[in-house]
């Protein structure tokens, strides 16, 4: 308690300074309570003490027969896999490609009923190869650290996992590095 209570006071004293509105906090405060009832849904709703083909204890609709909760690293994966092998019985969808599904649905859903649905494309080809080497960076990025900002600083970080943190001071860096890397390409041109 003591290292969380360290670990959290001083964000929220950061978060808390500057004025936000309701929806800020809403959207906050609904991101980590869903992350809570990830947790308990597949850590005390999904477990099965004994398995009936397999005599072991799993936990039923997750990725590696554990407890999870929020990533898109892994169920992006596991969405292409699922894809490309529909037809194999034992391919079955799990809880992170359905959240992963699930949150692309949203967004279109609450995108449209706002009226900010659009298409977009590109109009340069610098604008595509910056795209292109920022989405294969944070492949890569994602594979390495094991999760991506949701992943590893959120769900990650729910559990106080070191390996989260490292993550999340990475992602922090690299986010830091490729703005500077931006403004120095503006002010160039």
């Amino acid at each position: 308690w003591a290292v969380a209570a360290a670990l959290t006071l001083p964000l929220l004293v950061f978060a808390l300074r500057g004025a936000r509105g309701a929806a800020f906090w809403l959207g906050g405060l609904g991101t980590g309570l869903l992350v809570v009832a990830a947790w308990a849904l597949t850590a005390r709703f999904a477990y099965l003490p004994e398995h009936p083909l397999t005599l072991e204890p799993a936990y039923l609709g997750t990725s590696f027969n554990r407890p999870e909760a929020f990533s898109f690293v892994a169920p992006a994966a596991g969405l292409l896999d699922w894809l490309l092998f529909y037809s194999d019985a034992s391919k079955q969808l799990n809880f992170g490609v359905v959240t992963l599904l699930g949150v692309v649905a949203g967004a279109a859903l609450s995108s449209w009923r706002n009226g900010e649905f659009r298409w977009e494309g590109f109009r340069q080809t610098d604008d595509l190869v910056n795209h292109l080497l920022g989405g294969a960076l944070m492949g890569v990025g994602g594979v390495t650290a094991l999760g991506c900002t949701l992943g590893q600083g959120v769900t990650g970080l729910s559990t106080l996992s070191l390996g989260s943190f490292i993550s999340v001071v990475a992602i922090v860096l690299g986010g830091l590095l490729g703005i500077r890397l931006q403004m120095w390409r503006a002010e160039r041109a």
